[in-house]
């Protein structure tokens, strides 16, 4: 017991006593730019939405909001919704741009949409990575 105790001291011992670790390869730089963060705040979190039913403006419930993607460049956000089936059996993934809904209150609302017509949308599949 005591020589692992010694053991384990002169391992921390040589973990303290080195230099600090540098990765290799170029410099990298990182842009900062200041942002408004009450402005930020003010915005919706994906944690809060992911989840919900969205409703028309008859409301009833035509989907439920399965994930939100942002596109590479960063420059459009997609809503994914789940739409059909019951119980999440037999439902169809759709993409849609995030502009299409609507926050009206604590409701996500699609003015317009109904179940037929988000069905007959071509079905999202996740890009495998």
């Amino acid at each position: 017991m005591r020589f692992v105790l010694s053991l384990a001291a002169v391992a921390a011992a040589a973990l303290l006593t080195s230099g600090p670790a540098y990765a290799q390869g170029a410099t990298q730089t990182v842009q900062l730019a200041k942002i408004d963060v009450t402005q930020v705040a003010k915005g919706y979190r994906t944690s809060k939405i992911v989840g919900e039913p969205v409703i028309n403006d008859a409301h009833e419930t035509v989907g439920k909001v399965d994930d939100m993607i942002v596109s590479t460049d960063g420059t459009a956000s997609f809503v994914i919704l789940s739409v059909g089936g019951f119980l999440g059996v037999g439902s169809k993934l759709v993409a849609l741009p995030y502009t299409a809904l609507k926050v009206e209150g604590n409701k996500l609302t699609m003015p317009g949409a109904t179940k037929e017509a988000l069905k007959a949308l071509p079905e999202f599949k996740y890009a495998s990575r």
